[in-house]
């Protein structure tokens, strides 16, 4: 069975999965077979394995970082916010159904067997496991029925890394404000505290460090500086969610208020002077060159927003220019003429859409997953340079969308006959399809066909390499933390386990 380490954090978006997958690139280069786990995951950036099995992005960039493929073992409990008091629930890959937050909260102790059985089974095939927590463990109202944090290291029997987030302010009182809310027990299973996100000289740091030692007695491993690297995001909390742009192609995303798998358009930035900027607001729209409708895991409910924040009404205005306008999955939901939920998917009743494409979109609750590969169609208008060029990615949606306009791809599973997918109507574009712009050809063809609608001297991308600038980013995260984290610490941690 393997060794484990687990990382939980002092707060939200403290850096626990990147430092996760830091330690996941770190062991394998140094020739272990390590995996990433998270027991629950709560996000709306999710994946489809090449079995058809849905699991959070963040664990898939951590297997990246491991150098093997993902797979929902790493992630057995996917919870998906459907509105601000439930969610939707997946267990091992499958939807279980739809729970307010009270009633999966008295339920999520019976899913215990499912993460036992993921865990071991991952355990038995692999040297390390890296777990990452989620939140703080020192929710105390939730202690009680905690299967991610303290929980989770007493299933596994890991020690425990407690990371705080200096850039936020108060890391100090929050790691020691954590140990203290901690049950002596739980006390124990932390054996070192990590600062994360740290910008300065660390000089001026020590004195704090020694005090901090003084005040929880365990031993601070390292002050991780704050990196600037070019890695797949959990959830909502990310930085990419600005407003402002300033290049030469201004690409805007709607920030819907559900926003799912926005690491859809993390590499639209690759693209030579291309700014990427995510719009929530009147103010923030500005005069942009391409605008997308993201994906959301509540289409009907987003859609409502989008008309009552006056959105509606300049995408409407963007595409009666001629400019360039695509949705993705939800998005392109958005783009038909009518929606409807029959069977209550998303709450029942119908809604009309932007009327951009002669098409309707019926929901159900089966939710379609799948893994695909094909190639544009033959487009019209401004993105007719993607034409023919291969594409893959990952379907994942409820619902289906039928109409009579040119398909925007043709696509296939294992196995399957090529079916269409998307529609095309003048320069407004939708797909099922994510992960479109993860293909190098694809970015660059998109370039140079923006480059041209914007007059600007035409010119030849060469195709974007998007697999090896992911490594190059892995490799840089697990060189800044060998830098900075007392690894030789973190193994000896490892090899002595939790003392039973």
């Amino acid at each position: 069975m393997a060794k484990a380490i687990m990382i939980q954090g002092t707060m939200s978006s403290a850096g626990k999965s990147l430092l996760a997958a830091g330690l996941c690139r770190i062991f394998k280069q140094d020739g272990y077979r390590v995996a990433p786990f998270k027991s629950q995951n709560m996000a709306l950036n999710s994946y489809i394995t090449a079995d058809g099995y849905e699991m959070g992005r963040a664990q898939v960039m951590q297997a990246e970082a491991a150098g093997i493929a993902p797979d929902v073992r790493m992630n057995p409990i996917l919870l998906k916010p459907t509105s601000d008091r439930g969610s939707q629930v997946i267990v091992n890959g499958e939807v279980l159904g739809n729970m307010p937050a009270v009633e999966y909260f008295q339920y999520k102790t019976r899913l215990i067997p499912d993460i036992r059985k993921a865990y071991d089974s991952l355990s038995a095939e692999n040297d390390i496991l890296v777990i990452e927590g989620a939140g703080s463990p020192a929710e105390i109202n939730l202690k009680q029925q905690d299967i991610v944090n303290m929980g989770m290291a007493r299933i596994a029997g890991a020690p425990v890394l407690l990371v705080g987030d200096i850039d936020r302010g108060g890391v100090f009182a929050s790691l020691a404000g954590t140990m203290m809310l901690l049950e002596p027990e739980e006390r124990d299973m932390v054996k070192g505290t990590v600062i994360n996100k740290f910008r300065g000289d660390v000089e001026i740091l020590k004195p704090g460090l020694v005090m901090l030692e003084d005040l929880v007695h365990v031993p601070t491993l390292g002050v991780v500086p704050y990196m600037y690297l070019d890695l797949d995001d959990e959830d909502s909390l990310s930085e990419r969610f600005q407003a402002e742009g300033g290049g030469l192609l201004d690409i805007a995303v709607i920030r819907l208020p559900r926003i799912s798998n926005f690491t859809d358009f993390n590499l639209l930035s690759q693209i030579p002077g291309a700014s990427v900027r995510y719009i929530g607001h009147l103010k923030e729209w500005g005069n942009p060159d391409f605008v997308i409708l993201p994906g959301t895991k509540n289409t009907m409910g987003d859609l409502k927003w989008l008309r009552e924040s006056g959105l509606e009404t300049l995408i409407l205005k963007h595409a009666a220019a001629g400019k360039p306008l695509m949705g993705i999955c939800g998005g392109y939901q958005m783009l038909c003429r009518r929606l409807s939920d029959p069977e209550n998917a998303e709450g029942g009743g119908q809604i009309n859409g932007l009327g951009l494409f002669a098409a309707d979109t019926v929901f159900s609750t089966t939710k379609q997953r799948r893994q695909v590969t094909g190639t544009v169609g033959e487009l019209k208008g401004i993105f007719a340079p993607l034409s023919g060029k291969p594409v893959q990615g990952y379907e994942i949606h409820m619902g289906r969308t039928e109409g009579q306009e040119v398909p925007f791809a043709f696509l296939h599973a294992d196995g399957e006959v090529s079916y269409a997918d998307g529609m095309q109507a003048g320069n407004v574009y939708g797909t099922y399809l994510h992960g479109i712009f993860d293909n190098g050809e694809i970015l660059s063809a998109l370039g140079e066909a923006l480059y041209a609608y914007k007059g600007i001297a035409p010119q030849t991308l060469a195709a974007f390499d998007a697999a090896g600038y992911k490594e190059k980013q892995f490799d840089l995260l697990a060189q800044t933390m060998r830098d900075t984290l007392d690894m030789e610490a973190v193994y000896q941690i490892i090899d002595a386990g939790l003392k039973k």
